[in-house]
């Protein structure tokens, strides 16, 4: 059913030819409007304040502040806002953080002409919209045991290529409590070693290839 207004989308992402392939999109359905577009999370905050737009499209990753803090920031502020997740990334670990930090929806942006139009009338109708193939992953790892902030902080150091000893400095702990952190983080992930622990990380979205240690 078409509501009576059109759903107002605030767009948020860094790319400016992301946000213009999302309002162009959108251009083409008389009951989707676009709102307000901002280009990191402290804007998206400060479009939220002042428009409530019915649904908000969020990128993860962006300058200043990243989706996930502007997400609990908003939720914590407006616990109605409707809040979709917009990645390129479809990892378990970070579709987690962002379902617990308050969003209703994940979009891939390869899937945009897809699922676009299709999550946004979702949300404003008050439902979830998770494609299957994400949900599939949350269910593959949802028994696996959960990386401590340490241990995801020391595994992101080791991407990175830095040894035990220069992670046991920067953290001010012994490198006999690396060394064990590393065991205990390849038993969880199932790795066969350090560079394995890295590729899984990655994959799942544990850990950040661009962000340095």
């Amino acid at each position: 059913m078409i509501p009576a207004q059109p759903v107002r989308v605030l767009v948020v992402d860094d790319h400016p030819l992301l946000r213009e392939g999302i309002a162009a999109l959108i251009s083409n359905y008389n009951d989707i409007e676009l709102s307000a577009e901002a280009k990191d999370g402290m804007e998206a905050i400060e479009c939220y304040r002042r428009l409530r737009p019915d649904v908000v499209l969020m990128d993860l990753q962006m300058p200043r502040m990243n989706g996930i803090e502007s997400i609990q920031a908003i939720r914590s502020e407006y616990p109605e806002a409707r809040i979709a997740v917009l990645t390129t990334y479809s990892g378990d670990a970070r579709t987690l953080i962002a379902i617990k930090s308050g969003a209703q929806a994940y979009i891939l942006k390869n899937g945009l002409r897809k699922e676009l139009v299709e999550a946004i009338r979702h949300l404003a109708a008050g439902r979830r919209y998770i494609p299957t193939e994400i949900t599939s992953q949350l269910i593959e790892y949802i028994d696996q045991e959960c990386l401590t902030n340490r241990e995801i902080t020391i595994l992101q150091a080791t991407a990175f290529g830095h040894s035990n000893r220069d992670i046991s400095s920067r953290l001010h702990i012994t490198e006999e409590t690396v060394k064990g952190h590393m065991k205990l983080i390849m038993r969880k992930l199932g790795a066969r070693n350090r560079t394995h622990a890295v590729a899984i990380g990655i994959k799942r979205g544990i850990i950040d290839a661009m962000t340095a240690f």
